[in-house]
């Protein structure tokens, strides 16, 4: 039996394709329906323009790529390079600031008295300039997110494993607690003296916390918690010299409100709380961390 089949060409992307018998023929006449060139042509194009235009904003963020015009939420211009708006957030305020995790092992110990015996310089140097204090402990604290990000990367691509998500989040609390340091700047004008000291602590602190990540994650993790406890501690009296009027409260930094999502008329009391709070995200996590190296 002859098969036959009607080809209309010129006719592609046709949004329905009908099949009809044909009566006395063992065969099926192929009919194209409601066919249009110019506008599937015009419609794939434009697919491709906002592919294309998707794909320009995804990468807009990497560095040597101009990128698009980015806005805050009531359309005004987007001033920060550091951080995009998506990656701002509100912080956990309810979050347990007084727990405390009993040193219980040796190891526990170590940590515990470590950080108590570093406090005390800190005590003599600062006395009640919290700010100044702040500014040094954002210095220090931003120093080990970083190190254990970067030792587990290269254990990762060493032994081809992943790192179960640990690199990403160390690295995220490393740039949290720089987005910290940049906003007690901004608040606290140090001067010349207190930048040399920086930069001396941060390349102290630098090396000899790389060595002991290397050595005992553990502890290093469990040193990094009992930190975090102080550094609730200190924001604690921050916030209390605030509210006695020892210290006044000014108006928060812009970059500040635009990470945290503050309110417009938002002060240095909520700079700090928000700050304490993330503090004490931190200290959970550390901790969490040291007892998964058991």
């Amino acid at each position: 039996m002859a098969r036959w089949v009607m080809r209309l060409r010129g006719l592609v992307n046709c949004r329905n394709t009908c099949f009809r018998s044909v009566p006395g023929e063992n065969a099926f006449v192929m009919f194209y329906c409601s066919c249009n060139t110019e506008s599937s042509l015009r419609d794939k194009n434009k697919g491709r323009e906002e592919e294309d235009e998707d794909n320009k904003i995804q990468a807009s963020s990497y560095w040597g790529i101009s990128r698009p015009k980015i806005t805050r939420e009531d359309g005004t211009h987007w001033p920060w390079n550091s951080f995009m708006p998506w990656e701002a957030y509100r912080a956990d305020l309810s979050i347990d600031l007084s727990k405390h995790h009993k040193p219980t092992t040796y190891l526990d110990k170590v940590a515990y008295t470590t950080v108590k015996l570093l406090r005390i310089p800190t005590d003599l140097f600062f006395q009640r300039r919290y700010g100044c204090r702040a500014m040094m402990l954002e210095t220090v604290a931003a120093v080990p997110g970083m190190v254990g990000g970067m030792v587990l990367h290269l254990r990762s691509i060493r032994r081809f494993e992943h790192s179960g998500g640990w690199i990403r989040a160390l690295l995220d609390e490393a740039e949290n607690e720089r987005m910290h340091l940049m906003t007690m700047v901004e608040l606290v004008k140090p001067k010349w003296y207190e930048r040399l000291l920086v930069l001396i602590v941060q390349g102290v602190f630098f090396n000899a916390f790389f060595v002991l990540y290397v050595v005992s994650p553990k502890l290093a993790h469990r040193i990094v918690g009992y930190l975090e406890e102080e550094a609730i501690r200190s924001y604690t009296e921050y916030l209390k010299d605030i509210d006695s009027g020892a210290i006044e409260n000014v108006r928060a930094p812009a970059i500040a409100i635009d990470y945290w999502m503050l309110p417009k008329d938002a002060s240095l009391k909520d700079v700090i709380t928000v700050i304490r709070a993330d503090e004490a995200h931190h200290r959970d996590v550390n901790h969490f961390a040291s007892g998964d190296h058991d």
